[in-house]
């Protein structure tokens, strides 16, 4: 049996005591002093590793930012920008020999828009840590990657919603095409054989490119896009004239969740496009889901990319936050945005449809 002396008690000591000092931890029993932890205890190698997984599963679910114009917030600013468009002229008037005409009046015109911070985490127990099979910080990083990328998506198609440039699709019959009406809201759109569908056709894709030339919308790469449901798309696959994305001529432009090419517009497949309806003014003439796709032009709306405020991966391990048995680690991440600020409205346009599977779909 082991004795303990006055050395071996002063080993407990050296082993579990410390102070907060001035400059760092003060072991009580032999003086010696420890740097304060950062703000990530983790190598930072492992650092680094996590917060590109977390990215990097962040932008493969990330649709709708590809099309913002993205303005830039410096830091020790508030938290708002102006986006500025110049007005446009008038056409000119015929002139009268030796009449001056009057001029017209130039000007700019801002739209403002403001950031919120948005954030969450989560905790893990060191035992967790310790015994679970998997690397368990590994796919909360990557869980979070996903959750962050909702968020924003989210945050973006809501703020796309009330735009006020908007095109409801027309009730056919499903066997022949033939129009049987002309919906002016959800609650006219049928989806079912006795009021029709009102799906998302090739015919429909037509009348919105050709709402968006009418409103003179500049094109993206020489394309409008579209970001669609994949109730919406399993429609649209089903049509004639439907352009597989792997038939393009360029295949390396090709967007993120790129799916296909109708009449000029090329399509982008995104689960968190809105299902709508649920007892409001979106649900279709059956009492089911409509669906909205957003077709855009260029810099139809913005993004504000503040400084500092972009998307971080914060990890704290349990030697730094556990409590004083270093219990648990916490993952999460935050970021600042506006969501989206609609900058010219006639380069957005909204079309409403429904889908075959209005009547299961789940409100997103």
């Amino acid at each position: 049996m082991e004795t303990i002396t006055k050395d071996n008690l002063q080993f407990f000591a050296d082993a579990g005591t410390v102070v907060n000092g001035t400059a760092g931890y003060v072991n009580s029993g032999t003086g010696t002093v420890t740097d304060f932890s950062g703000s990530n205890t983790l190598a930072p190698e492992l650092k680094a590793f996590y917060d590109t997984e977390l990215l990097e599963n962040a932008r493969t679910e990330l649709f709708y930012a590809q099309f913002a114009k993205r303005q830039p917030l410096p830091a020790n600013h508030h938290g708002s920008v102006e986006w500025r468009k110049w007005n446009t002229f008038e056409r000119a008037p015929k002139l009268s020999e030796g009449v001056i005409p009057t001029g017209q009046k130039f000007g700019v015109t801002t739209v403002t828009g403001s950031v919120d911070q948005y954030g969450t985490y989560t905790s893990i127990t060191d035992k967790l840590e310790l015994r679970a099979y998997d690397d368990v910080i590994l796919g909360a990083t990557e869980e979070m990657g996903a959750s962050a990328a909702e968020t924003q998506e989210k945050l973006i198609r809501d703020a796309l919603l009330v735009g006020t440039n908007v095109l409801y699709c027309d009730n056919i019959n499903k066997s022949t095409g033939a129009v049987m009406s002309t919906p002016t809201s959800c609650a006219a759109m049928g989806a079912g054989d006795t009021n029709g569908w009102a799906l998302l056709t090739p015919a429909m894709i037509n009348k919105a490119v050709t709402i968006m030339k009418k409103n003179r919308a500049p094109r993206i790469n020489g394309r409008y896009y579209a970001v669609v449901h994949p109730s919406v798309a399993h429609d649209l696959r089903e049509c004639e004239g439907w352009i597989e994305a792997h038939k393009y001529a360029s295949p390396e432009e090709l967007f993120n969740g790129e799916i296909g090419e109708l009449h000029g517009v090329r399509f982008i497949e995104n689960v968190f496009a809105p299902v709508l309806g649920n007892d409001d003014e979106y649900e279709n003439k059956e009492g089911g889901r409509s669906y909205a796709t957003y077709f855009f032009g260029k810099d139809s709306f913005g993004i504000i990319d503040p400084e500092g405020g972009a998307l971080e991966m914060i990890i704290h391990d349990k030697g730094e936050i556990g409590g004083p048995l270093n219990q648990f680690s916490t993952i999460g991440y935050k970021f600042e945005t506006n969501g989206a600020t609609i900058l010219y409205p006639e380069r957005l346009l909204r079309v409403m449809s429904t889908s075959s599977f209005s009547d299961v779909d789940e409100v997103n």
